[in-house]
């Protein structure tokens, strides 16, 4: 199911390579990276010279985009109807050399290991472009749906990282990673008897509601009662897509009582990642992840790196 319209329906390419999160050596066109998205530069390809040879790079989701277009000009550089989206029809990281645009390269700033960088180019600077874009203010209440997943561990430090509060929501096998990496309250969703039993908690512990929930399952489910969770002004941040449509179904009258909004991100631009990456780099983000040989590859699994090493 091809879950992006924008995206043509994928089809098997013989030799392809995939991955959006590698870490690798870049060939600079054209730069080589070694590390996972991540890597440093190993050659540059003919009129280039940034970066330099022995930079810190990453590739994000989105490896190239035109930055001319209307949608570029605007900062929706993964949306670009001439760009690239790494390990679809384009070559992906799960290579130990990688072809990759130098213009549309993320430096590595220093301070920031390149196998933690790695998660951030993709997950990290989708979470941070959300939140920025949902206007988080110091204090705001963020309801993290999915939690205790890959998008979820970084959200909540994200928010927590910008001055937000964080209530985390998951099942009870989560708590204990949603509360190492800061969230200020969890809850367990499976022990309500009743979505608005749910919904009367997050806003007891919220003093009202959220002024924001961040979607980051993708279940139908959490997302028919999400709004329910928001407070005066709060936006629905949308990340996670169902597994089918039309489950979320605003309440028009709760939506204009409560001057309430839905919004959207796929992933950020050039400069949300810069900022994320920075962010991480100054120690507020910790990633949670294992070192897994290429071979290995098929065998690694989301709940298993959750609960290794960070």
């Amino acid at each position: 199911m091809n879950l992006f319209p924008i995206l043509p329906a994928p089809t098997p390419l013989a030799g392809q390579i995939g991955g959006h999160e590698g870490i690798n050596l870049i060939y600079s066109h054209f730069t080589l990276l070694t590390q996972q998205g991540v890597g440093i530069v190993v050659s540059h390809g003919p009129d280039v010279t940034w970066p330099p040879i022995g930079s810190r790079v990453g590739i994000k989701y989105a490896a190239d985009a035109c930055l001319t277009c209307d949608k570029c000009i605007e900062g929706g550089e993964s949306s670009c109807r001439n760009g690239k989206v790494s390990g679809y029809f384009t070559p992906g990281t799960f290579q130990q050399y990688c072809l990759a645009p130098a213009r549309y390269l993320t430096p590595v700033p220093d301070g920031l290991e390149l196998s933690a960088a790695a998660p951030l180019m993709c997950g990290g600077l989708t979470v941070y472009t959300a939140l920025k874009r949902a206007g988080l203010c110091p204090g705001h209440w963020v309801a993290v749906c999915g939690a205790g997943g890959g998008l979820g561990h970084l959200g909540i430090q994200y928010a927590r990282a910008m001055g937000g509060r964080v209530i985390a929501l998951d099942v009870g096998s989560k708590k204990e990673l949603c509360c190492s990496v800061g969230a200020d309250e969890f809850l367990d969703f499976t022990k309500f008897e009743s979505d608005s039993a749910l919904a009367a908690k997050v806003k007891q512990l919220t003093n009202g509601g959220a002024r924001i929930a961040l979607m980051c399952a993708s279940s139908g489910k959490a997302y028919a009662q999400a709004m329910s969770w928001l407070g005066f002004r709060g936006t629905l941040l949308c990340l996670g897509i169902p597994d089918h449509e039309g489950c979320l179904v605003p309440n028009i009258t709760a939506m204009v009582t409560d001057e309430l909004r839905i919004i959207a991100t796929k992933t950020g631009n050039q400069l949300d990642a810069r900022e994320c990456l920075e962010i991480a780099a100054q120690g507020h983000v910790k990633v949670r992840y294992q070192i897994r040989k290429m071979d290995e590859l098929t065998k690694a699994s989301l709940p298993t790196v959750l609960s290794g090493a960070s």
